[in-house]
């Protein structure tokens, strides 16, 4: 029985990254070998065992044969036979396919090392266009790994897989997982690139592969394409360290000036009902958690009133806090003004500029919920009086917040 170290474990101590995890893979064993020294079996269709002390993952050598569509669709084999060079092969770049020995020994068959200095991302053999999760992983990859490239061969490699449909076979969840992760990298925008270079992007989210290209007004975007404002977002959000729901309302928080008419462009009249509908119905179909779904789905149909909160009255500053629920879920109102920060400086030349916005919004928050509803419902002789009678409260808290402010 012979343990390596193997995959992203050794290929970030290369790169001089901090390691927080290490996988294992296991050649010469079998199952009940395994289990003989304690260590406990994990899911019911890998070979894949937990260390009795550690707790690190320890697979054995195994081979993959593809047997059907998608990412399901592959008839695994491990045995004893098996050999490291063999289990290396079926992985999918250069980079994650060099294995460490327990004595601290490389062992490099595919050219990995060579990869990493030249920062490429390479596929390690033809069996990568088996598996599309892997057309999702390289690309959240580029958003972790800013500085690499991608092997001209592998880009062909990728968009041969999308033409013969592989990524129409991937599961909502999946797609949703690979997303996700790789909208907490350090540049999502590298992420988005690949899959729309590759042609992924306008299969598993056409919604936002339509937006490149599509004109905005100069005087208020001086990137134009609105694609190119979503990318700029995207990495302001990933710069300032935003959770994933607020990652996630930046990306889809425009899809409605995709279906903006020809002739009406560069103006986007009403899009953010369009994009409302948008966000809710791409979240629903990639399954995305509630807490996504909702801030995404809120922010698209706010985010152009947010921006204008010095023009308001305090009647429509109210309605937009009491539409967003903001007094029941303010941590939830405040990702939506972070969501509106990242919009405002997803602009060239707006780094240096203060986003006042979000302080007159916290201070229309702040007056309203200094109205208590339950004294006011307490003087109501008619029930039916109680919503208009504290709703004109907080609109005069509002108005007197803003005259005490001058």
């Amino acid at each position: 029985m012979q343990r390596y170290i193997v995959g992203g474990a050794v290929r970030d101590r290369l790169l001089g990254l901090p390691v927080q995890d290490h996988d294992w893979v296991v050649v010469g064993a079998t199952a009940d070998e395994m289990l003989a020294q304690g260590f406990r079996p994990v899911g019911k269709d890998f070979p894949v065992f937990l260390h009795p002390q550690t707790h690190e993952e320890y697979a054995l050598a195994r081979t993959e044969r593809k047997s059907g569509r998608g990412y399901h669709g592959f008839t695994m084999h491990a045995s004893p036979e098996v050999t490291l060079e063999e289990d290396l092969m079926r992985r999918d770049l250069t980079i994650n396919a060099i294995a460490e020995d327990e004595a601290g020994n490389l062992i490099d068959p595919y050219g990995g090392r060579d990869d990493l200095e030249r920062r490429v991302f390479r596929h390690v053999s033809p069996a990568f266009a088996e598996d599309p999760v892997r057309i999702l992983r390289v690309a959240r990859f580029a958003g972790r790994f800013a500085d690499f490239t991608l092997a001209p061969e592998t880009l062909t490699l990728m968009r041969r897989m999308v033409a013969d449909g592989e990524v129409d076979h991937l599961v909502p969840e999946r797609v949703w997982q690979e997303l996700a992760r790789g909208l907490m990298e350090a540049k999502p925008s590298h992420m988005l690139r690949m899959l729309r270079e590759c042609g992924a992007l306008a299969r598993i989210l056409p919604e936002l592969d339509r937006l490149f290209g599509v004109p905005q007004p100069k005087e208020y975007h001086p990137e134009v394409d609105t694609g190119e404002h979503m990318m700029l977002v995207m990495d302001h959000a990933a710069a300032t360290q935003q959770p994933l729901a607020v990652r996630w309302a930046c990306l889809v928080h425009d899809l409605g000036k995709g279906d903006t008419p020809a002739d009406v462009l560069p103006h986007h009249y009403g899009h953010e009902a369009r994009s409302e509908e948008h966000a809710r119905s791409v979240s629903e179909r990639l399954r995305a958690p509630a807490d996504c779904r909702d801030l995404a789905v809120i922010f698209a149909r706010e985010h152009g009133i947010l921006h204008q909160v010095e023009k308001l009255r305090p009647e429509t500053i109210v309605k937009l806090l009491e539409r967003a629920d903001a007094l029941r879920r303010p941590e939830r109102f405040l990702l939506l003004l972070d969501a509106a920060a990242c919009d405002f400086y997803g602009r060239p030349g707006m780094e240096q500029r203060p986003y006042v916005r979000t302080e007159r919004w916290k201070a229309a928050l702040a007056a309203v919920q200094t109205v208590d509803a339950g004294a006011i419902a307490r003087t109501c002789t008619n029930k039916a009086d109680i919503p208009q009678r504290v709703h004109a409260a907080r609109v005069a808290a509002v108005k007197e917040a803003q005259s005490s402010a001058g």
